[in-house]
């Protein structure tokens, strides 16, 4: 049975994972995505602080992009109550009644007119290419789709290390042009066998050289 659930945060440009929650395993996403944002806007502020930074940081979260398992009248209402933008895929549920939830309806309206637009649209895109990578990485690839420790902490360090591996897998990508051993391997590869090919060619120049 489903004891733990893990969510990410994940930055749309970088793909870097910048929060993780290990909520409950009987916590629904609209109850789990306000507190995995909150601890996004915490990390991103005191990286935003770090004065080792080598960049300038954005220390708040201005969009949350979201599939539709997250939209609920209170995770939108939420989201506009801290000035971020939402980009949640609505359900299809029928016509509904509005009476007397007038801030709600604003808020699933305005949400809506976002989703529909080319910048929404794009975002979604970017969601399933960006956002879900990194689950693949950490739960098929990484095989943590079934962890079986004891105890909430356990689980939460198995699973901020597991993290911490693919964000660091990003800065070698970005150093190295590699971020993973089996694509280094491969780097190194094609390494090795242009110097061969070039000690090759010099070869060839000094052989025909020496016939003269």
């Amino acid at each position: 049975h489903l004891l733990h659930k893990a969510e990410h945060a994940t930055d749309m440009e970088t793909g870097a994972v910048v929060a993780v929650v290990l909520a409950g395993g009987d916590e629904g996403d609209t109850e789990s995505g306000p507190k995995t944002l909150m601890q996004a806007q915490e990390n991103l502020k005191k990286v935003g602080e770090d004065e080792d930074a080598k960049q300038e940081i954005s220390k708040t979260v201005k969009e949350a992009v979201l599939d539709k398992g997250y939209h609920s009248n209170d995770v939108l209402v939420h989201l506009g109550t801290k000035q971020v933008r939402s980009y949640v895929s609505e359900p299809d549920r029928g016509r509904r009644q509005w009476e007397g939830k007038e801030i709600e309806q604003a808020a699933v309206y305005a949400n809506r007119r976002r989703i529909r637009g080319e910048h929404g649209k794009a975002l979604m895109r970017r969601r399933g290419e960006i956002v879900e990578r990194s689950f693949a990485h950490c739960y098929e690839t990484g095989g943590m789709r079934r962890l079986h420790l004891r105890h909430r902490a356990n689980i939460l360090k198995r699973l901020l290390v597991h993290v911490a591996g693919f964000n660091l897998g990003l800065v070698m990508r970005y150093m190295m042009g590699s971020g993973t051993p089996r694509g280094l391997r491969s780097l190194l590869g094609h390494f090795f066998d242009f110097v061969a090919r070039w000690i090759e060619g010099l070869y060839q120049i000094f052989a025909k050289r020496k016939s003269w």
